[in-house]
C-alpha cells in the first residue's frame, strides 16, 4: 500500500510510530543473503508538539536519507473484501471506488482507498478472483501525514497493521503452506493468514494487548477464552475459503510476558500453536534489547512496516 510519492534513499525503510508521549523509529534492511537486519531502534520522548520532535529527529538521526514509512492506526481504516473488478490494472483503483460507495458512511470523495489483491491459488478450481479495499477518511491519511510533512521528513508510504504483520508472518512461513499469525495491540488484536508472502485472511479480534495481563484470574481466563475461540473459527473460516492451502501453524507474536496464552490456544485448535522469537528470522545485532519478548512486542509494528520491501515502494 502506498499514497504518496516515492523516492530512493538509504537501502531498506524505516518506520516511524507515535505512542501518547514519544515516538518510536525502526531501520530494516536485508544483507546480501537476503535476511532483514534491524539497523536501528530507538524510542523518543516527544518534545513539544509532533513536528518539533520531528525537526530534530531530522537533524540529529538524518531522517531526511531514508526511505520513511509509517502506519495508519487500527481505528482510521477498514479492510472490505470483495470480488475483483474484471477491469484493467489501470482502472482497478477507480472501479473499486464505486464498489465501496455503499458500505462507507462518509462521501466517496472524502475517501482515500487502496487496493490488496489476494492471489489465487493454483491448486483450486478457477473462481472469482477477490481483493481487499482499504478505505479511510482522506482527512484521517493527511492528519497523519502534516507533521511529517512540517517537519520535511520524506515519508512515502501510510500502510496499516495488516500488511506490516504480513510481512512478519512471511518471515516465519514453511513452503506449501500458509501461517496464521496472532498478535496483540493496544487498541485490538489481528490474526493474519498469509502464504508466499502474500496476504490472504486478516481478521481483527476485540482484544487488547493489557486484557492479557489483566490481576483478575476469572477475568484473564474469559480472554482466553474468547481469543481461542475467535482462533478456532478464523481457522475454520480460512478453510471454507482457500480448501486447498493446509496451515502449518499458528503462531503468536511476542509478549510483553508469558501468560500461558500459547497453551491455551494450543488446547483449543487442531493445529501446532508456537510463541515466536523475531530474532530468530531477523538479525538484531545491532538492536540487542530486541533479543527480549516485551522490546520485540513494542516494536513489532514498525518492525513489520519497515519490512517493506523494495519492490513495495509503490504497491
Amino acid at each position: 500500500m502506498g499514497w504518496f510519492i516515492k523516492n530512493k534513499r538509504r537501502p531498506g525503510w524505516l518506520a516511524l510510530g507515535w505512542h501518547e508521549d514519544s515516538i518510536d523509529i525502526v531501520h530494516v534492511a536485508r544483507g546480501a543473503d537476503g535476511k532483514p537486519a534491524v539497523a536501528l531502534c530507538e524510542s523518543f520522548r516527544t518534545e513539544g508538539s509532533q513536528t518539533f520532535t520531528l525537526k530534530r529527529l531530522r537533524k540529529t538521526h538524518r531522517l531526511d536519507e531514508y526511505r520513511c514509512t509509517t502506519l495508519l492506526p487500527g481505528a482510521q481504516y477498514q479492510l472490505h473484501h470483495l470480488e475483483a473488478p474484471a477491469v484493467p490494472d489501470a482502472e482497478l483503483k477507480a472501479a473499486v471506488r464505486w464498489r465501496v460507495k455503499d458500505v462507507i458512511d462518509y462521501p466517496l470523495e472524502a475517501a482515500a482507498i487502496d487496493v490488496v489483491r489476494i492471489p489465487d491459488d493454483p491448486d483450486a478450481p478457477p473462481r472469482e478472483p477477490s481483493l481487499y479495499a482499504v478505505t479511510a477518511r482522506s482527512e484521517a491519511v493527511a492528519a497523519c501525514m502534516k507533521p511529517f510533512e512540517e517537519a520535511q521528513v520524506p515519508v512515502q508510504a501510510v500502510d496499516i497493521p495488516d500488511l506490516a504483520q504480513r510481512n512478519v508472518a512471511a518471515l516465519l512461513e514453511r513452503e506449501g503452506s500458509a501461517v496464521a499469525m496472532l498478535a496483540f495491540y493496544a487498541d485490538a488484536s489481528l490474526l493474519t493468514f498469509v502464504r508466499g508472502g502474500e496476504l490472504l485472511l486478516s481478521r481483527r479480534i476485540e482484544v487488547r494487548a493489557d486484557e492479557l495481563t489483566d490481576e483478575d484470574a476469572a477475568r484473564r481466563e474469559q480472554t482466553f477464552q474468547r481469543v481461542s475461540l475467535e482462533a478456532q473459527r478464523s481457522l475454520d473460516h480460512f478453510e471454507y475459503q482457500f480448501r486447498t492451502v493446509p496451515v502449518s501453524r499458528l503462531v503468536v507474536a511476542p509478549l510483553a510476558r508469558d501468560v500461558g496464552l500459547t497453551a491455551h490456544i494450543s488446547s483449543a485448535v487442531g493445529i501446532a500453536v508456537d510463541q515466536v522469537d523475531l530474532a530468530s528470522v531477523i538479525d538484531v545485532a545491532a538492536a540487542p534489547e530486541l533479543k527480549g519478548s516485551e522490546s520485540q512486542a513494542h516494536y513489532l509494528p514498525l518492525i513489520g512496516a519497515a519490512l517493506r520491501s523494495e519492490a513495495q515502494a509503490g504497491a
